[in-house]
């Protein structure tokens, strides 16, 4: 496999990656209009695995690009990591896109799930005029729903926050890779220390973010108008998140140094 088509393979999967979990806003949404969203939880856990199977195949490619720049080979791994970051930012615009009209497509499957009472039931059941019948779901994204954003009294420091989280997150294993391929004394150690990076990111999340989100959900379900309110705040989640990749680029070259640093005083 050439170079260039492993780089454009590890992107490819982080752009997966991010869309992925950037339209697990979208179920969320859906699992509240539809009063479902017990139900909801298992489609969320359904497009985390599609999430999680990439992240397991973009690891040890990512890896590969360190392995073949240890040989010798024309690789530029810092070029190419940020580069790697950059489809990250791809991803969740693709899923920003996509939002409106995956709202409408999950908040079906949602029904025809709690209809079917089993995920292979409800494939099994799918027939070519229910698929043609989906492109009906689909909307184009317009401006005007930037405009529509508002904070509705959500404080700032919580999509500051989820930027943060976002950056680290997206960064967390090339960092280690990258402070393994720069210190040739503790490059065992150093590639293994992205937990130093993501565990930061998870306290963060499980914290701060987390909680109010679910709040939020919760008092959706039970009031009419906020969760009219509830489309327009996921939607500054997704700006955040957006940001976050773009924070990213930022924080890749600190944070390999800050393992580097790390790992040098394991060893």
């Amino acid at each position: 496999m050439s170079i260039s088509v492993m780089i454009a393979m590890i992107c490819l999967l982080t752009m997966l990656i991010h869309c992925a979990e950037t339209l697990s806003y979208s179920i969320r949404l859906a699992g509240v209009r539809t009063g479902k969203l017990a139900v909801s939880l298992s489609l969320t856990g359904i497009l985390l695995l599609v999430s999680r199977t990439a992240n397991m195949a973009q690891s040890p490619l990512a890896g590969g690009l360190i392995d073949l720049a240890n040989q010798g080979r024309d690789v530029h791994v810092r070029s190419a990591f940020h580069w790697i970051i950059g489809a990250s930012s791809v991803g969740t615009l693709l899923a920003m896109a996509l939002f409106p009209s995956c709202v409408r497509l999950f908040s079906r499957m949602i029904q025809h799930l709690e209809e079917a009472g089993s995920l292979p039931r409800m494939i099994s059941g799918v027939t070519i005029v229910q698929l043609k019948h989906a492109r009906s779901h689909l909307r184009k994204p317009r401006w005007s729903m930037l405009k529509s954003l508002r904070y509705h009294g959500i404080p700032y420091r919580l999509f500051a926050i989820n930027t943060l989280v976002t950056g680290i997150y997206t960064i967390g294993v090339l960092a280690a890779l990258y402070a393994s391929f720069s210190s040739a004394t503790a490059a065992t150690s150093t590639s293994q220390s992205s937990g130093l990076i993501n565990g930061v990111a998870t306290i963060l999340l499980t914290v701060f973010v987390d909680p109010h989100l679910a709040m939020l959900t919760d008092k959706a379900q039970r009031d009419a108008e906020a969760q009219g309110k509830l489309g327009r705040i996921l939607g500054a989640f997704m700006v955040s998140r957006l940001a976050g990749t773009l924070l990213a680029q930022l924080l890749f070259v600190p944070a390999a140094l800050w393992i580097s640093w790390i790992g040098g005083m394991i060893y």
